[in-house]
């Protein structure tokens, strides 16, 4: 570090120079990425969705889920003998561009499309598109035909999993840039009310922006590399807007730490063991950041893989601007970072001219001399918060506790009240291929009907195409629950059986959907999931061992880590899937699982997010106790330092995630809490209260780095206690 920062130094007017034009090429590049990011989520190699993508190769249609069309008599009558409603079924299956559509008129008179009473029916139409909302483009058209076809005296409405979900994102809140400058407006309050002074304010906030418009540029040469999900695009706006704000809070507040002491002979002195010891701890922060999103490439779903990649370059962007951009504009302005004073906001801030206030030195004198009622506060208050973890169902939302509105919604409470079930939204497709014929699909129809968790089963006219016959069973129970994952696999065997008989002329059939598609995603993720863990926290245990030449404490690190990361899991379940306060805050009721994929993003960041706390404080630690002093001594510089550097950085990540939750849908809003709770968590019980006592309750067991260890890291012998003021770098 020092060499890189004499360098920074010496060339400072050429490491601003650069800096500018990547962000004015980052601010060209962001334009052009928007149109890049993919909304595939798409899974290949899984059985259902190869099936469904030989389904949409053969008809044009079907990787995404149906939309339903939905009639109610307003007189009582008898749907099935209205003409009219078929020929307004017909209009819309062709506004949709498709010919596929099932209903009761063209299933030889299923009864399963039509409601008990006997007055509303509806229709599964096909658009074509591939999964997600790719299909969007067909839904005003269909809605325009329905408008012009509904017959006198019905009442009709479109909706279906898609369209709910669209619905609720015309009132989609902010969007990304409002969300950002939101974000970056909070963060300078914070700022304003740690500094004080407008220099140290501004700085941060000047890493930030030139991390996330460079970023911008690197992803956008990504895309042409392999496809870029479309959520990173708010994760560089909002997580990269935190951490670039974090670490240069580090750097800034050891620089005017080593200001202030007055034992440098030349202000680049000061700022050369500032980065000797916070940019090290800002590579370790980084690395940890890292280690969390290249995980997620070792999971077999492209868009999850997307995601890791282009998170990854969100911590690397940041941690290249904090060890030469901020450096660079450090050497020039000097001692003056603390001019420009606000004067009730520098009293606020400051309370002396050490810049470490009165509380964190009493609250570190008081957990030294208190240790275990302080651990016991701390153990308490984080299993309250796990506790609702162990309920965590993920899975997509269920139907009826997805946020919809409109139209869609109308639909939806329609055929609710019609009595049908939550099924109709994903009904499960049996395709036949090489050889099939008609009677091959009456054989599946008569296994499947009857069949526990099927309400009917049947072969729609015109579902022929290309060798591939298609057979649509419609399953009783919401596409998101364990019981349909049931059905399923019943109706996997009875495929299975018909096969084995050789009574089928389709030398291939399988089961497709959506439902077998997110059954397929989520044995996907979380059959990895153990492999994924045992990486990141072998990697992070290695990098922390390496760094504060410990076995101990790199082991304490992880596993109160895996603690924050849990409690953050509680959070999300406690108000999103058991509907604690969701409906109040965000307007819609328990959801009764947390979406699939959120699990593991959360993990993904918030291991590596929440271990830059760690880093920060207990490289502080290790740095005090090489230093000479005692574990207790060690706790309280290391606490008193770090302190409100940990809360204060906490404070403006929290403040951006939220604002990240009022994105459209229950997924953002699940991700975006998690992160701000797992963070704020993190910041308060763990690293104020169960990391120090845990310290000085270890005592001098902290400190244990055998030789074979030393070796295996392949470090250099560390100098005696006492001569050493900093962790030496390997």
């Amino acid at each position: 570090m020092t060499s890189l920062t004499r360098f920074v130094i010496a060339h400072r007017r050429w490491v601003i120079a650069v800096w500018i034009l990547l962000v004015l090429f980052g601010g060209f590049a962001a334009g052009k990425v928007a149109d890049r990011f993919q909304t595939d989520f798409s899974n290949p190699g899984k059985p259902g969705f190869e099936a469904n993508t030989r389904v949409f190769d053969a008809f044009g249609n079907g990787r995404a889920e149906p939309v339903q069309v939905v009639y109610t008599t307003e007189d009582g009558s008898d749907v099935t003998t209205n003409a009219d409603i078929q020929a307004s079924i017909e209009a819309v299956t062709k506004a949709a561009g498709t010919s596929r559509v099932s209903s009761f008129f063209n299933t030889d008179g299923a009864r399963y499309f039509v409601s008990e009473s006997g007055d509303t029916t509806y229709a599964n139409v096909y658009p074509t598109g591939i999964p997600g909302f790719t299909i969007d483009p067909s839904l005003p058209r269909m809605e325009a035909a329905l408008a012009k076809t509904t017959p006198d005296g019905v009442t009709a409405n479109l909706t279906g999993l898609a369209p709910i979900q669209l619905s609720e994102q015309e009132d989609a809140g902010p969007g990304l840039l409002q969300e950002v400058i939101i974000g970056a407006f909070g963060a300078l309050i914070v700022l304003l009310l740690i500094f004080g002074t407008l220099p140290a304010v501004l700085m941060p906030l000047m890493i930030a922006i030139a991390s996330i418009m460079t970023t911008y540029a690197a992803v956008w040469g990504l895309s042409y590399l392999t496809d870029v999900s479309l959520i990173v695009q708010f994760l560089i706006g909002l997580v990269g807007l935190g951490i670039g704000i974090d670490y240069a809070l580090l750097v800034i507040f050891r620089y005017r730490e080593e200001l202030a002491r007055g034992t440098h002979d030349a202000p680049h002195s000061a700022l050369i063991e500032t980065m000797r010891h916070a940019g090290h701890s800002v590579i370790v922060s980084g690395s940890t950041v890292a280690i969390g999103l290249v995980s997620m490439v070792l999971l077999p779903v492209p868009f999850i893989r997307s995601i890791g990649l282009g998170g990854l370059l969100i911590p690397v962007v940041s941690v290249a601007a904090t060890l030469t951009l901020l450096p660079a504009v450090l050497s020039i302005i000097g001692p003056r970072i603390n001019r420009l004073r606000i004067p009730l906001l520098w009293r606020l801030a400051n309370l002396d001219d050490n810049h470490q206030g009165r509380f964190w030195p009493g609250w570190a004198a008081f957990v030294v001399r208190r240790p275990w009622p302080v651990f016991v506060v701390g153990a308490v208050l984080i299993g309250i918060l796990v506790s609702p973890a162990f309920d965590i169902n993920p899975a997509n939302s269920q139907v009826a506790n997805t946020p919809g509105a409109g139209q869609a919604e109308r639909g939806r409470d329609q055929l609710t009240k019609a009595g049908f079930p939550q099924g109709v939204f994903a009904p499960v497709q049996v395709v036949l291929e090489r050889g099939a014929s008609a009677d091959d699909q009456a054989a599946v129809v008569a296994a499947v009907d009857g069949t526990k968790g099927v309400v009917g089963a049947s072969a729609p006219e015109g579902w022929s195409a290309k060798g591939v016959r298609v057979v649509e069973v419609q399953q009783s129970t919401d596409p998101a629950t364990d019981a349909t994952v049931d059905t399923l696999d019943r109706v996997n065997a009875k495929v299975d059986d018909l096969e084995q008989s050789e009574e089928l002329d389709a030398q291939r059939v399988t089961v497709a959907g959506a439902a077998a598609s997110d059954d397929d995603f989520v044995h996907s993720v979380y059959d990895n999931f153990p492999y994924l863990l045992a990486f990141v926290v072998l990697l992070t245990f290695v990098l922390l061992a390496r760094s504060l030449r410990s076995i101990v404490l790199p082991l304490k690190a992880v596993i109160l880590n895996l603690l924050s990361l849990g409690a953050a899991y509680g959070v999300i379940v406690f108000v999103f899937q058991h509907g604690h306060f969701s409906h109040a805050l965000w307007g819609f009721q328990a959801t009764d699982s947390i979406v699939s994929w959120i699990p593991l993003m959360i993990f993904a960041f918030l291991f590596g997010i929440s271990m830059d706390y760690e880093v920060f404080m207990l490289t502080r630690m290790r740095e005090a106790y090489d230093a000479g002093l005692d574990t207790g001594g060690a706790v309280e510089v290391g606490l008193a330092r770090t302190g409100k550097l940990v809360t204060s950085g906490a404070a403006i990540l929290m403040f951006t995630f939220i604002v990240l939750s009022t994105g459209p849908g229950p997924d953002i809003k699940e991700f975006a809490i998690g992160l701000a709770a797992g963070i704020v968590i993190d910041a308060t019980i763990i690293r104020v209260l169960l990391v120090p006592a845990t310290v000085k309750l270890l005592g001098a067991a902290n400190w244990w780095f055998p030789e074979w260890a030393r070796k295996a890291l392949l470090l250099k012998p560390a100098p005696p206690r006492g001569t050493a003021t900093h962790v030496d770098e390997a």
